[in-house]
């Protein structure tokens, strides 16, 4: 079911929320205040929103340099510009500097729709992956965002938040617990384990109905935190299954899939298939299309799963 309030709402609702307990907390946009929803943080705390115009690079170095002075800030732009756009100063001037500063990626992968194959991150994951020191979370609705912002904000080092802007599909309930860096299993099963992240948590509990309809049970994590990943929950699903399929919202170069099967490498080598954009740009499209067209559904959650079990025995 879908969630009644959009992301972005959620967002900048528990934004303002901190930042009322919290005056190092700052928000910095690329000309993009209104399509984040962060019009409301800048009414009401002027004096700590910045706009610093279509130049997210200069943003990253801004927001640098603010964490200098001991601020908190959130920068904020689509996960492409956040990402591809300012690589080399989130790299310098904030990871290499080890600085406190929070980048929100908004519309990745086929969140991106209509604004097509320019704007549709990827690769953003693979790019903020290989950086040390950075956290990557990916929230899967607005239940387990609202949870997890405050827990990403007490913690050291920067952080690289995939923001899905719209109404999400509800998975979790009120009162969950976000543990960072650990894993949530969602369901449980010994013949296949399904790993996924974002958008595509809610595919792979579709996919593992189905699967059950023909006595296949299938178990489900949710990966929230792609680095540092929980290398002890994949293991363990390893071990426990003896297969294992991810699914991305991402290329599975670099991203989710690649993080899962180094984990399976080093640790326990079992069947794995993954999910995910094959090496290829985005293009313009509604959502369900761009799922069906990169192969990121339930229907091919469950084709994979099946055939993961093929290759087990």
């Amino acid at each position: 079911m879908k969630e009644q309030q959009e992301m972005r709402a959620v967002y900048c609702a528990t934004m303002m929320e901190m930042a009322e307990k919290d005056n190092r907390i700052v928000s910095v946009q690329a000309d993009l205040m209104g399509g984040h929803g962060m019009k409301p943080f800048a009414e009401r705390f002027p004096e700590r929103s910045f706009n610093v115009g279509v130049a997210e690079a200069n943003m990253a170095c801004i927001a640098a340099g603010l964490a200098t002075t001991g601020k908190i800030p959130f920068i904020h732009s689509f996960a492409t510009f956040s990402t591809r756009r300012c690589f080399d100063q989130i790299a310098v001037s904030i990871c290499y500097a080890k600085l406190k500063v929070c980048i929100i990626g908004s519309d990745p992968g086929v969140g991106a729709e209509l604004n097509g194959g320019t704007h549709m991150a990827l690769e953003d994951v693979a790019i903020m992956r290989v950086l040390p020191g950075m956290t990557i979370f990916e929230p899967v609705d607005s239940v387990q965002l609202k949870a997890a912002l405050p827990v990403l904000v007490a913690q050291e080092g920067p952080v690289y938040i995939r923001l899905y802007r719209k109404a999400a599909e509800s998975v979790f309930q009120r009162g969950y617990q976000f543990r960072p860096g650990k894993a949530d299993i969602l369901k449980d099963g010994e013949d296949v384990a399904i790993i996924a992240s974002g958008l595509c948590v809610h595919e792979a509990l579709m996919a593992a109905e189905k699967l059950e309809r023909d006595g296949i049970k299938a178990s489900v994590l949710n990966i929230h935190t792609v680095k540092p990943i929980d290398t002890d929950a994949i293991i363990r699903a390893a071990r426990e299954t003896g297969t294992i399929v991810t699914v991305e919202n991402h290329s599975i170069i670099g991203g989710l899939g690649s993080a899962v099967a180094e984990t399976l490498a080093e640790g326990c080598p079992v069947p794995l298939m993954r999910v995910g954009v094959r090496d290829r740009f985005g293009e313009v499209g509604k959502q369900d299309y761009l799922m069906r067209a990169f192969g990121i559904t339930a229907a091919d959650i469950e084709a994979a799963a099946r055939k993961a079990l093929r290759d087990k025995c």
